[in-house]
Formats: C-alpha cells, sequence, structure tokens
C-alpha cells in the first residue's frame, strides 16, 4: 500500500507547504484558517504525538508548539519530503520524521498523547485500517483530530481550479471522500472513538472532527 501511496503523490515537491505559504497568496490563507480552527480544539498533550502526512513538516511544528507535547514524530510516504523536514529541523531534537504507512503504523500500542491526520484522510487508500491503527497507538484518554475536506460544491470548484493551476501534482491523489453530512463522525464512532467536537469552516469546505478513545 505504501508504494502505490508513494506513486500517486510522486509529483508533490518536498518543500511543498514551505514555498507555497511564502509565494500562494491563497495557501497563505488556506492555511491560516486550518490552523486556526484546529488550535481552537487542540490541548496540551503529556507525552508524544504522532502527525500523519507530516509533508516537508511546516504543520508538525505548529502542533508541537501548540499542544507543548514532550515530542512528536512526523510520518509520510515520501521519503523526498521526510528528508527535507528531517534535515530542516535537524536542531529541534524534540521533532524526528519517518517514512511510514498510516494503514500499518511501525509504533506500539497506547504510545501517544495525541494523534493528528490533517487533510491527509482523503488520500488514504485504506481509511478504515488507517483509523483503527491510529486508534490502537492512542493512548486511552488521548484525542484524534481528523481533518478533510468536504467535498462540498464550493470545495470541487476551487479545486479543479488548483489542479487546473499551482497544483497539478495532486491530481489523482483524493482517494476517498467525506462528502456525506455526519459521514466522518459516523465513521470515527463505527471504529470505537467518541467524538467530541465536528466542525466545518472556510465557508463549509474544510471539515475538523476531534475524537477521544
Amino acid at each position: 500500500m505504501i508504494e502505490e501511496a508513494a506513486r500517486l503523490h510522486h509529483n508533490v515537491p518536498p518543500n511543498y507547504y514551505e514555498e507555497s505559504i511564502k509565494k500562494n497568496i491563497f495557501q497563505r490563507f488556506w492555511h491560516f484558517q486550518r490552523f486556526k480552527n484546529i488550535s481552537k480544539i487542540s490541548t496540551p498533550v503529556k507525552g508524544a504525538i504522532l502527525d500523519i502526512g507530516c509533508a516537508d513538516g511546516t504543520f508538525s511544528e505548529i502542533i508541537f508548539k501548540k499542544t507543548k507535547a514532550e515530542k512528536i514524530i512526523g510520518i509520510d510516504v515520501l521519503k523526498k519530503s521526510v528528508e527535507y523536514a528531517a534535515k530542516r529541523f535537524k536542531n529541534k531534537e524534540k521533532m524526528s520524521f519517518m517514512v511510514a504507512d498510516a494503514e500499518n503504523l511501525p509504533f506500539k500500542d497506547n504510545q501517544f498523547g495525541a494523534v493528528f491526520c490533517l487533510e491527509a484522510l482523503e488520500h488514504i487508500l485504506d481509511p478504515k485500517k488507517a483509523i483503527l491503527e491510529m486508534k490502537r497507538v492512542l493512548r486511552p484518554g488521548g484525542y484524534l483530530i481528523i481533518l478533510v475536506p468536504t467535498d462540498s460544491l464550493l470545495f470541487l470548484v476551487l479545486w479543479q481550479i488548483v489542479l487546473m493551476t499551482w497544483g497539478k501534482h495532486w491530481r489523482e491523489t483524493h482517494v476517498n471522500s467525506f462528502k456525506e453530512r455526519r459521514s466522518l463522525q459516523n465513521f470515527l464512532e463505527e471504529n470505537g472513538l467518541s467524538v467530541v467536537e465536528d466542525k466545518k469552516f472556510l465557508w463549509g469546505m474544510l471539515e475538523a472532527v476531534k475524537a477521544v478513545k
């Protein structure tokens, strides 16, 4: 599975988020709104946290600072992105990055105080397997935050514009959709997690769900 996921994303630049936020005003606005809203439902964490789909580490750093965790591990299927993030944050001992598959996490049970999966679940080939793995590595009482596009009409129109312009490398990478109302919340609850927050923002284009084990 990890080989197929890496193949789908092989055109994504290793420094995509770092550079696009600097150069693209739309990206800057989009991600500011993402983390403004994610920060509202993130709480301090004792121990380590896991960031699934870390890319170049841009958002891993924000998550780490917000949660005040002891350590953060970022994983991604793209080796070049992981290597870039590791080099970028080489002086921050409490931040580490590795190539790993969300569907088969290389961690012990109950290892993390929180797991973040931000705009990544729609890229994962088997989301059910990934959610069960997140639940497994999450400590009892710990929390999981998932962020996905709602695939609303507005999002789909803007996404097509992105795919035709600066985001051509994202083509065919959205392999799952959580379009139906409450589908993400129901999906988490069906897999044994208790949803405590469910909010939509950016004119309904993004949905953030916080659940506890």
